[in-house]
């Protein structure tokens, strides 16, 4: 437990007392005072957001706005691609883009949502990595873009099949965005940026408002029934139910797009033969896995039994002797399956469905299997 000056040595979101308001039980998550909980618990907030909708705070996310110098969106758009091995120049005004920041090796930097607003790019960072992104950013593409931190904006998530009941009472523009769908909207009279996206492979929103006004908006979806407030350890098994990667645990700077199971993200413009391949940091490592493969994979993991297998597991091709072939990067119950879960690394020759395996857990080796993910079927509205 941290004392109560620790506590106050930590940042705080712009809903930080309305969590406290409503019972959150805080504790320290990248610099921040956050709810992990509140009264009715992680089980309960976790099945809400699966039947219901479920209200996060995300505050603590970086928001960037990269503004081109030469007033062309695509000037922006082509510097963004010389760090990420996504196709930023595609992405359509009112549209968004999952991509990823690459070192030199190849390795993840950080991942982030990349988001095209007709005369700038805006950009949605992980908190941890906020700083050394805008650091990144400016190192690099200083000569072509004004990049311009929005610390005055807050960030709230609203998960679940009946978010868009809720948010379109706020916001008549709602029912009609499609998934990944992004860019300046009102709501409850506030001047908004919204995107159709999220973090628990449920259909949703996330909600950029100025930090002003966003206790306000945010009571007042929690005005809606159908609304609850969620914490942080339900955001943590819903994205894991749905096979999504948590940077520095899933991803990090060792690991690579193609190990990642990420390829989807990266959009065939910038593989090998496309339109304009290559150029990014790492590009040869990178378009070298894609081409002949690479040697490990991140893979879905059932466990056999009840046990959770959690992360720092390490994966064994028997239930006796040998060396660890691979090690467990996310890990816990599944309360939607009412089953443990779990993502890790494997060597590719074992990663294919069906391959049994054995966790370590406690000194014993548990039978798992590689599974397919997400392990809770996406809803997203395409």
């Amino acid at each position: 437990m941290l004392a109560r000056d620790d506590h106050d040595s930590l940042n705080r979101t712009p809903l930080h007392g309305l969590h406290v308001s409503l019972g959150g039980k805080m504790v320290p998550f990248a610099g921040y005072d956050m709810p992990v909980q509140y009264p009715a618990g992680v089980l309960k907030e976790h099945l809400h957001t699966r039947a219901s909708a479920g209200l996060f705070d995300v505050s603590h996310m970086g928001q960037i706005a990269l503004r081109p110098k030469s007033g062309k969106l695509e000037d922006a758009a082509r510097a963004l691609e010389r760090l990420v091995p996504q196709d930023i120049v595609a992405v359509a005004p009112g549209r968004q883009r999952y991509a990823q920041f690459t070192n030199e090796d190849g390795g993840i930097l950080d991942d982030l949502m990349v988001a095209n607003f007709g005369d700038h790019l805006f950009l949605v960072v992980n908190a941890a990595c906020k700083d050394a992104d805008e650091a990144h950013l400016r190192a690099n593409l200083s000569s072509d873009c004004v990049i311009e931190p929005l610390s005055d904006r807050a960030l709230i998530a609203l998960q679940g099949p009946k978010a868009e009941a809720a948010l379109a009472k706020l916001c008549a523009d709602a029912p009609a965005m499609k998934f990944m769908d992004a860019g300046p909207r009102k709501v409850a009279g506030i001047d908004c940026f919204v995107s159709r996206s999220g973090y628990t492979g449920e259909d949703g929103f996330e909600i950029s408002v100025p930090a002003a006004d966003a206790e306000r908006l945010a009571k007042t979806l929690l005005d809606n029934p159908d609304v609850l407030p969620i914490g942080l350890g339900a955001r943590d098994s819903l994205r894991l139910e749905a096979g999504l990667c948590l940077y520095g645990h899933d991803i990090d700077t060792a690991t690579t797009s193609v190990e990642a199971a990420l390829e989807w993200s990266v959009q065939k413009s910038r593989r090998s033969g496309g339109a304009r391949a290559g150029g990014f940091p790492g590009a040869e490592k990178i378009l070298a896995h894609f081409d002949h493969g690479a040697a490990r994979r991140r893979v879905g993991l059932l466990a056999q039994g009840r046990a959770p297998v959690r992360e720092g597991a390490l994966l064994y091709a028997n239930d006796a002797g040998g060396e660890p072939i691979g090690q467990v990067t996310s890990g816990g119950f599944g309360p939607s399956l009412n089953a443990p879960v779990a993502m890790g690394y494997v060597p590719t020759s074992q990663s294919a469905l069906g391959t049994n395996l054995f966790a370590e857990v406690r000194g014993q080796r548990l039978a798992v299997q590689v599974a397919a993910m997400p392990f809770v079927k996406n809803t997203y509205k395409r």
